[in-house]
């Protein structure tokens, strides 16, 4: 069985022995050492750790975002690396909800790789449920990954530039609601978001245990937000093109497939003084 969306900490336990390429992707925003440090101390039998800054994002130029999309070559190059073959079922987690590694998910889809899914609950439940760890580092053998480029999955900063104003095209913000209604940016140069956005707050995608709700609910919630709008004319963002990837791993565990992600995100449009800004609730 193929698992591409999400995967029970019981699956992955009956399952450490398969060969499965399992990702420990804990990140700090403030610190970005932190999670490679709790990685070292413990982590899951098996897991490698990725890390947001150095693995699954490029150089930041201070326009182009906080944390770039690499070129899809780029990733291949660390799937390879990390021994991710093209045909390598991959387990990716972090320290709760999976905000992180929702990004290395995205990013194995947009290079044709499917066979990838989130640990629901993450480090949280794993270790709350006192299952098997280890100290240190561990590494697995390279690996050729192919990718094969959904280049259609992304928009760049110039194709989301027109949409702005253009009501047959939403665009949903990841960030929570004082983020983006502007009341406060601990991160980025502006408060506010993209005018005409609509909101959809990421942990709004979990329950109170930390893991997903069912998909079901999920559904609803989206649709309430998408407004009778197809997810092929979704685009989804955040600050930096990570906790916007929850989004789109909860609308694929729903059913909802096909929104599109714009990586550069906040961080990125507003580096230009030139592009609009708008505050308060979403029209």
């Amino acid at each position: 069985m193929t698992h591409t969306t999400l995967i029970s900490t019981a699956t992955l336990a009956a399952h450490l022995h398969e060969g499965w390429a399992i990702a420990d992707c804990r990140f700090d925003l403030q610190q970005d050492r932190w999670g490679h440090a709790q990685y070292r101390e413990a982590h899951i039998p098996g897991a490698i750790y990725v890390s947001l800054n150095d693995d699954l994002s490029t150089r930041p130029s201070g326009s182009n975002g906080r944390h770039p999309l690499p070129a899809p070559e780029e990733m291949a190059a660390t799937f390879g690396r990390l021994g991710i073959s093209s045909s390598t079922q991959v387990i990716v987690y972090d320290q709760d909800i999976g905000m992180f590694a929702s990004r290395l998910w995205w990013m194995l889809r947009y290079c044709g790789h499917d066979a990838v899914a989130l640990l629901d609950g993450g480090w949280a439940k794993w270790s709350r449920e006192r299952r098997p760890t280890r100290t240190g580092e561990e590494t697995r053998a390279p690996a050729v990954f192919v990718p094969d480029v959904r280049s259609d999955a992304r928009l760049s900063i110039a194709e989301v530039e027109p949409l702005v104003g253009d009501t047959n095209v939403l665009l949903v913000d990841a960030r929570g609601p004082e983020r983006f209604e502007g009341r406060t940016e601990p991160l980025d140069r502006v408060a506010g978001h993209i005018p005409g956005a609509r909101n959809h707050y990421y942990k709004l995608n979990v329950g109170d245990d930390g893991t997903l709700l069912p998909p079901e609910q999920l559904r609803a919630q989206f649709e309430r937000t998408l407004q009778g709008r197809s997810p092929s004319r979704t685009v989804m963002y955040c600050g930096s093109g990570v906790s916007a990837c929850h989004n789109l791993l909860a609308m694929e565990h729903a059913g909802l497939s096909g929104a599109r992600l714009y990586p550069g995100s906040w961080s990125e449009w507003s580096a230009d003084p030139a592009h609009p800004v708008a505050t308060g609730p979403a029209e």
